[in-house]
Parts: C-alpha cells; structure tokens; sequence
C-alpha cells in the first residue's frame, strides 16, 4: 500500500462566490494541511482521512487563476475561523473519510466511488483521477447541504458560497 500525506501530496477545496454582492467578494483556494491517503493498487482501494480542522485559505483565486495578494493575513485568518465553526463546526465533527468501493478505469484515468464521511453524514462521491505529468490528480465536487452544511452567508444573504465546492487531490504516480 502507497501512503501519502501534506508532504507528499496536496489537497485543496475550491469555493465560489454567489449572491447580489458577489462581485466585491472572492472566490477561494483553501489547502488542507493534515491527511493522510492510502492506495492499495492490488486491491485498487484507497482510504483517506482529512483534518476538518486543517483548513487554511491560500488566496483568493480569479476565473480560475490564484490571485495571491488580494486577501491580508486578517481576511485569512477571518475565514479560516468561518470554516472551522461555522461551515465544517470542526470541533464536533472533527474527521472527514473517504473510503472507496470500487475503482475503474476511465478514458485514460481512473471513476473511483466511494463513501464521503462528512458532517456527521456519509453520502456516495465519485472522484475522477487523471494523470498530469508525473501526479494522479483526483477531481470532485461536493454539494454542501447533502451533508447538512450550509453554505457561507454574509450580509443577509447578499454575499454567500455556492452550495457546490470543487475538491482537488495530487498524488505523485511513481514511487512511494
């Protein structure tokens, strides 16, 4: 079995800004900073455990682009403390796990299914994984209130996240 985690790999789950005063607000890029993924490629399983509580906003990103600058160290702090208590409530629900049951290959890559433990509720996730250069990337998009959360408001609604965030996972495709 191949072990990964921050070391080795990355995670980062990507936000989108909605609402009447979207246009003054930011779309994210937030890292997960404490996971760990095994790969069993006999079996093709994998497992992974995510720390709710290790989520820390890189930036601020642009039509897709990370636009580093555009949020001070204050406006990181401020959201990362939202998505600890008021998206993810980390505190009571302080693990998310991934656990696949079955894994194909797909146009190149890979469609791996599995269980997402998140929140409190366990709901079924398809992740694609491609390969890009020397990774497996692994793409998902998680829809916030199948697990209970309701997505980011502010300002009575006029600034909020879409219900829908992006997940992406980079593992390296050789070696341990």
């Amino acid at each position: 079995m191949r072990h990964f985690d921050a070391s080795s790999a990355e995670c980062f789950v990507f936000t989108y800004k909605e609402g009447l005063l979207a246009a003054v607000a930011h779309d994210l890029k937030i890292r997960v900073t404490k996971f760990s993924i095994g790969v069993d490629e006999r079996r093709r399983a994998v497992e992974a455990r995510f720390d709710a509580a290790s989520l820390r906003t890189v930036c601020a990103t642009s039509d897709g682009v990370d636009a580093p600058g555009t949020l001070s160290a204050s406006n990181k702090r401020e959201i990362d403390h939202n998505i600890f208590r008021d998206v993810l409530d980390a505190g009571a629900y302080p693990e998310i796990t991934f656990t696949s049951s079955s894994v194909q290959e797909n146009d190149g890559g890979y469609l791996v299914k599995g269980t997402l433990a998140l929140h409190g509720r366990k709901r079924q996730v398809t992740v694609r994984i491609s390969r890009e250069q020397s990774r497996f990337v692994g793409e998902a998009r998680i829809h916030q209130p199948d697990f209970g959360i309701r997505p980011y408001r502010a300002l009575l609604g006029t600034l909020k996240v879409r219900p829908d965030v992006s997940v992406r996972i980079s593992v390296p495709a050789d070696g341990t």
